[in-house]
């Protein structure tokens, strides 16, 4: 099996230019150029078959470059990289932030020479005989083999909850917040009890009036767990599924909050006091269902995200409930097709930077047999 080369740059192609032809053949087209894409891709690469990976972005990083400005990993470097290439350590911090997970994946492109285009956009995979056909702004491809690493950044959920059109403040999802200094003297509502939620209601503790909402009582997990532990919990369930065990639960059943230092500092300083949910949203803030009201000039909606897929629909392959059965990563109803970094369900961990190396090389696996 031939070592992934080092040398060089992966290729970057803009949109119409003349490197991108209209109608080109590989064996594998990799859809999402995040760490899920990138993992993929080493692996492809060491399994000697020919692809191409297609990133909506206009630049490496993944969703990344997108989050606000404080977020922090919940693993050191060394516990949060993708295989073949250790995260270095960033100086002066336990934690890496946002930007060095930003760098580091695109030297890590550039490492490995991955082919990389973009900003290319899929809008549809088709079946077209013995190939799957990916329909994109930029011309067709035709291939063998298919993965879908698209993630969920791009598909925000935001629930349906009364009086949301009548609200006359701010309304964001967790995908557009940046900074406290956005929000610096508001008051401000921040709904959801998970990682994203917390942390960005210790973000906006100290500068904002704050009320932070929840389903339920937030559960912390133990300050002494980060990453490391979460990535050892999930494979000891997914193992104890392989063999038939009872299910341990996983990561859910530790906690719904990582305690990073900045929550766990804003907790104990009495700033992070979870109210229930609220009923419903009036123009001028938020109302419960036993009278009492809350003045609010933004809403900070940190309720998750949904896969996004729907480049997959030709494909007609969604449940009951729109998930997309696999087996692994590979989808029951098109073997030529797998799905690698949406959650447990595409792979224990499969959406963080260490969880998501195990599925990928799996699903390259799986792709070099069957094309064989």
């Amino acid at each position: 099996m031939p070592p992934p080369r080092t040398a060089g740059r992966g290729a970057v192609v803009e949109k119409g230019s003349p490197g991108m032809t209209q109608h080109q053949a590989v064996d594998v087209v990799v859809i999402g150029g995040g760490q899920a894409g990138l993992a993929a891709g080493y692996h492809l690469r060491r399994a000697g078959l020919d692809f191409v990976v297609l990133d909506a972005e206009r630049a490496p990083g993944g969703a990344w470059q997108h989050t606000w400005d404080s977020l922090h990993l919940f693993s050191p470097a060394a516990y949060s990289s993708l295989p073949g290439r250790l995260m270095p350590p960033q100086p002066g911090e336990t934690y890496p932030d946002a930007d060095h997970v930003v760098a580091y994946l695109a030297d890590y492109e550039q490492r490995y020479d991955l082919p990389v285009l973009r900003p290319v956009r899929a809008s549809g995979v088709h079946r077209d005989g013995e190939r799957l056909r990916v329909e994109t702004d930029s011309g067709t491809w035709l291939a063998r083999a298919v993965i879908s690493a698209t993630g969920t950044w791009s598909r925000p959920f935001l629930p349906a909850v009364t009086g949301r059109t009548e609200f006359t403040g701010a309304q964001l999802h967790t995908v557009e917040y940046r900074s406290p200094s956005d929000f610096a003297g508001q008051k401000v509502v921040v709904v959801g009890g998970g990682n994203s939620g917390a942390q960005i209601a210790a973000d906006l503790a100290y500068g904002s009036d704050l009320t932070w909402v929840t389903q339920r009582e937030p559960r912390y997990l133990a300050d002494d767990i980060d990453g490391r532990a979460l990535f050892d919990v999930a494979t000891a369930r997914r193992k104890a599924l392989d063999e038939g065990r009872t299910d341990t639960g996983g990561v859910a059943s530790l906690g719904d909050v990582v305690a990073v230092p900045p929550v766990r500092a804003a907790r104990d300083a009495g700033l992070l006091k979870a109210q229930p949910m609220f009923d419903r949203l009036t123009p001028t803030g938020v109302a419960w269902a036993d009278g009492t009201t809350a003045e609010a000039d933004a809403v900070i909606w940190c309720t998750g995200f949904r896969p996004a897929l729907s480049h997959l629909a030709p494909l007609g392959l969604r449940g009951p409930r729109g998930q997309i059965p696999t087996a692994g990563t590979q989808a029951l109803g098109e073997p030529r097709l797998h799905l690698l970094g949406y959650g447990d369900w595409t792979g224990p961990a499969s959406a963080t930077l260490i969880g998501v190396g195990r599925p990928a090389r799996e699903a390259a696996q799986q792709i070099a047999e069957l094309l064989r």
